[in-house]
C-alpha cells in the first residue's frame, strides 16, 4: 500500500507541519510506504529534531504525482483545490482560507474526488465551511503527552510560537509589555519566549530582544523538540496573546487556529492563559483547566489571581494536564486510520 502527502509549508516547521508528519507516522505504522513531496532541501533530519518524531519509513520525493498511483493522498491546501487522483483522497486546511471564491464550479467538479475535507479545529471547520460550500470533518492535532512531562516548577511564565508576523499575529510584544507591569510587583519570575525563525522573521525579533533589556526575559531561537520539552516541564504560567489586536471575523487567518503549543504546555502541567479568540477557546475552558482574557489588565488580574490563591496552581495545573490527554497521538492515528 502506498499513500502521498503534500504540504508547500514544510520548512515552517510549524503546528501544521507537524500535524502532516503525524499522519505520515500513522500511515507508516498501519503498513503504508508513505511518500512526501518536497522540492526543498533535505528537511527530514530537522523535522525530527524540531518535533522529536522518529520518521523512520517515510520517504521524501520530489513529485506525488497528486497522488496518481496512490491508495492514499493526503494534501494540504494553499487556498486551492487540487486535482487529485489517489483511489483515497483527502484534503486538509490547516488554516481558515476565505474570500477565494471557493464555491465555483471548477472547484465543486474538483471536491468530487476529495473523499473526505479535514480541518485541525472546529473554528477553522466554520469559516472553511462557509467559503467552500462543504462539510467537513475536524481532527483536532496530536501532541506527544507521553514526552511531555511535568519537570521541577520555577517562576516561569513561558510562551512558544513562531517569530514571524507572516501568517499570523502572535504578539510577543504585548506579552513583554504586560510582563514588564507584572515583574514590578512579582520580582522574582521570568518570561521565557521560545519560537522558530526559519520562515518570515521580518525584523520584529530585533525589535522585541531591544524591548526586552533590562528586564528578566529570555529569548529562544529556534530551540529543538528536547529543549522545549525541558521549557515546558519547567514552566509555572504559559501565556499567549496569539490573535491580540485582531478583527476575528475579518481576519480569521491572523488569530490562533487551534493552539498546539498551549496543550503541550498543559501536558506538561502549565497554567495555560489565552487571548480569547480563534481555536484557543476549543482547548481551555475559563476557570477549569486554565484561563482566557481579552486585556492586558484581565491576564494581569487572573495571573496574579493564580499566583496569589493557596492550592490554585495545584488545581488548575491538574485540570490542565487531564485536558491534554485527550489530544493524544494515539486518539489520532485512530482517527486518520479510520478514514481509511
Amino acid at each position: 500500500m502506498r499513500a502521498a502527502i503534500y504540504n508547500p509549508y514544510l520548512e515552517t516547521l510549524g503546528g501544521g507541519e507537524r500535524y502532516s508528519m503525524a499522519v505520515a507516522k500513522a500511515l507508516v505504522n498501519n503498513g503504508y510506504h508513505v511518500d512526501v513531496e518536497w522540492k526543498g532541501a533535505p528537511i527530514k533530519k530537522k523535522l525530527e529534531e524540531r518535533f522529536g518524531m522518529d520518521l523512520t519509513g517515510v520517504n521524501f520525493v520530489k513529485d506525488v504525482k497528486r497522488g496518481d498511483g496512490y491508495e492514499v493522498c493526503f494534501w494540504v491546501s494553499d487556498g486551492s483545490i487540487p486535482t487529485l487522483a489517489a483511489r483515497k483522497n483527502f484534503l486538509h486546511f490547516q488554516g481558515p482560507f476565505h474570500d477565494v471564491n471557493g464555491k465555483t464550479l471548477l472547484n465543486r467538479m474538483k471536491l468530487f474526488r476529495i473523499g473526505k475535507v479535514i480541518c485541525n479545529s472546529s473554528f477553522t471547520k466554520a469559516v472553511v465551511d462557509k467559503e467552500y460550500g462543504v462539510k467537513s470533518l475536524v481532527i483536532y492535532p496530536p501532541v506527544d503527552v507521553t514526552k511531555i512531562k511535568p519537570k521541577r516548577k520555577e517562576n516561569i511564565i513561558l510562551y512558544v510560537g513562531r517569530f514571524s508576523t507572516l501568517f499570523q499575529s502572535k504578539r510577543q510584544d504585548i506579552l513583554i509589555k504586560t510582563f514588564k507591569r507584572f515583574c514590578k510587583e512579582f520580582k522574582d519570575w521570568k518570561l521565557v519566549l521560545a519560537g522558530g525563525i526559519e520562515v518570515g522573521e521580518d525584523g520584529s525579533l530585533g525589535k522585541l530582544e531591544k524591548l526586552s533589556l533590562g528586564y528578566p526575559i529570555k529569548i529562544v531561537k529556534s530551540p529543538s523538540f528536547k529543549e522545549i520539552k525541558k521549557l515546558y516541564g519547567q514552566a509555572r504560567v504559559f501565556w499567549s496573546a496569539a490573535g491580540y489586536g485582531v478583527n476575528e471575523k475579518k481576519e480569521p487567518e491572523k488569530v490562533e487556529h487551534f493552539g498546539i503549543t498551549t496543550i503541550e504546555a498543559m501536558a506538561a502541567k502549565a497554567v495555560p492563559f489565552v487571548f480569547n479568540a480563534g481555536g484557543a477557546k476549543e482547548i481551555v475552558k475559563d476557570s477549569e483547566n486554565g484561563y482566557l482574557w481579552k486585556t492586558t489588565a484581565e491576564l494581569l488580574k487572573k495571573t496574579k489571581g493564580l499566583i496569589t490563591t493557596r492550592g490554585l496552581v495545584k488545581n488548575l495545573s491538574e485540570e490542565a494536564h487531564k485536558s491534554a490527554q485527550s489530544y493524544s497521538y494515539e486518539r489520532f492515528k485512530r482517527e486518520i486510520i479510520g478514514l481509511l
